[in-house]
């Protein structure tokens, strides 16, 4: 269905090729996972099977791509929309109407298909995808896990052969990214439609994968192969993947279903150990929030809230979309004038305070980072950065190649990728270094070594009396960082201790480890693998060496301390 030739690309400016040497076919009716590190080519890949690159992008495509026998450089975008459905990271910026049938029958009405055949589509559609109950609502009133069935919808209707789906479920909660994955599912199955998907949280969706396709590093040729066998060899993968190199299993798990049926031996191994706990964070709040209440409009976003911060801590805010998380963060900066209750931070009243002295005291890492960035370049940030932060030359730069080394400094953001944006942002953000750092979604569009060195970061703020506050669906960030766990439901708190307590007892937001190796009270590969080591350091060494060999390198991290 999908054939590269020979396929690569050249941006501009750029010193190497975007791609290099794609050369492999995507067979019709299978769900074909794209991985690889941030910067490796994941979205240009994408773009020239929908025809956006080189078309949009610029650039240079050398060899060839073509889908359903048509070539995607001699065909553009709207040429191939008949064939091709792309549907994007960000539902929101794919609408063009304003509810959900009219977004439905837009595709259709451009293409000039007949009314009949228009009600037709928009009702298969609705079912299909279990819409129907929501047909007259407003696009902007959905949660996230119903925007994105309704972006997949909107592309659907045209009856493309092909799904292109970039990050798909990057910015959803656990139980919507499930409804996006089962619609999928049914598309590859029932209908025989191709899913082109690239996805950094590697746990939600590589079981359900017939084929991976790793691109291990910029420029660097693909690797084509069934889930497990690619995973073995990939520097990006899931703990349950992880899990199964630190315990020697093959093949490798891909599920947690999987898992749990080899884990006896394992838990027999871990039987009377347990990982070291984390002593709370001390001392005078550097926030607190008192019985808060905000409301969006005539909708109550929080109710009753109360929450305190103190010097040290890394607290995580989970929850299913729309739960007021981000609500919550912005109170904290001010964004939302409480309508009950109160908000101080460092002594402050947010929504009151000048915005010079606040930012001392705070800052905020929003969801979309492009709301942070304004200059021409990345060494324009950086510069403008270190400046506001009274820094010394350099010190942004040098966070940015922490998290993310080589972004170029004469990229326009823009032109960045999600996970290079949000790096900048973050960099941005963390050379103020304020005694209070909120980040909504911090990981979207990183991968795992990226993630990893975020971890580093983030903990050698908290053990220099920084506060930080992580608003996230990604409870294998939770689980590896945070001290204590807060989940809020329709704005209200409803569990609040220390992450290990909420996030085993909970089906929803407990990490792979913890399901697999349950009732047992491990959370991490990181966790299992030091435990195996000290309790035989032969073996620990061995299953250290494989693990590092597969790119874990936050395993890497911990072993080295």
């Amino acid at each position: 269905m999908i054939t590269f030739e020979q396929v690569s690309v050249q941006y501009p400016d750029a010193p190497a090729p975007a791609l290099r040497g794609v050369d492999l076919t995507v067979p019709e009716g299978e769900l074909c996972l794209l991985v690889g590190p941030s910067g490796s080519g994941k979205s240009t890949l994408l773009g020239t099977v929908s025809g956006l690159v080189p078309h949009f992008t610029g650039g240079v495509l050398h060899g060839r791509v073509t889908v359903g026998g048509r070539d995607t450089r001699a065909n553009r975008p709207r040429e191939l929309s008949d064939l091709v459905g792309t549907v994007g990271q960000d539902p929101l910026a794919h609408f063009v109407t304003d509810t959900v049938e009219d977004e439905l029958a837009y595709g259709m009405e451009s293409l000039g298909l007949a009314p009949e055949v228009m009600r037709r589509r928009v009702e298969e559609t609705l079912d299909l995808l279990g819409l129907a109950d929501l047909r007259d609502r407003a696009l902007t009133s959905l949660s996230g896990g119903q925007q994105q069935r309704v972006a997949i919808g909107s592309v659907l209707t045209v009856h493309p052969r092909v799904l292109v789906l970039d990050e798909p479920t990057s910015a959803l909660d656990p139980g919507a990214a499930e409804e996006v994955l089962a619609v999928l599912q049914r598309l590859v199955h029932d209908l025989g439609t191709t899913v082109l998907m690239a996805e950094h949280r590697l746990e939600r969706v590589v079981q359900y994968a017939d084929q991976v396709l790793l691109l291990p590093g910029p420029g660097q040729a693909p690797v084509l192969g069934e889930p497990a066998e690619v995973m073995a060899h990939s520097p990006v993968h899931p703990p349950v993947v992880g899990l199964g190199l630190a315990a020697g299993w093959s093949p490798l798990p891909l599920s947690v279903r999987d898992a749990r049926r080899r884990a006896a031996p394992l838990r027999a191994r871990l039987d009377g150990l347990r990982p070291a706990s984390a002593e709370a964070p001390t001392g005078t709040p550097i926030a607190t929030v008192q019985r808060l209440a905000v409301k969006r409009g005539p909708v109550p976003a929080l109710r009753g809230v109360d929450l305190e911060l103190r010097p040290g801590s890394i607290t995580a805010l989970m929850g299913r979309n729309g739960a007021g998380k981000s609500t919550l963060l912005g109170s904290l900066v001010g964004l939302h004038a409480p309508a009950a209750g109160s908000v101080r931070v460092g002594g402050l009243t947010p929504h009151r305070a000048r915005p010079g002295e606040l930012i001392r005291q705070v800052a905020l890492v929003p969801q979309d980072p492009r709301d942070l960035l304004y200059g021409e370049s990345v060494d324009g940030e950086c510069a403008a950065a270190d400046r506001d932060a009274g820094a010394g030359p350099g010190s942004c730069r040098a966070l940015v190649e922490r998290l993310l080394p080589g972004i170029a400094g004469t990229a326009h953001p823009r032109d960045l990728s999600e996970g290079q944006r949000l790096s900048l942002a973050l960099a941005v953000v963390l050379t103020t270094r304020p005694p209070l750092l909120l980040l909504d979604e911090p990981t979207r569009g990183l991968d795992y070594a990226a993630k990893a060195r975020l971890v580093e970061i983030l903990r050698a703020l908290a053990a220099e009396r920084h506060a930080v506050v992580l608003a996230t669906h990604d409870v294998e960030l939770a689980a590896e960082l945070a001290h204590r766990t807060v989940v809020l439901a329709d704005g209200e708190i409803v569990a609040d201790g220390p992450t290990p307590e909420v996030v085993v007892s909970s089906p929803v937001f407990a990490p792979q480890v913890s399901k697999i190796l349950a009732p047992s009270p491990w959370l991490t590969v990181p966790q299992v693998r030091r435990a195996l080591a000290e309790s035989a350091p032969g073996a620990g060494a061995d299953t250290h060496t494989a693990t590092e060999a597969a790119g874990d390198t936050a395993t890497a991290r911990d072993a080295a301390e």
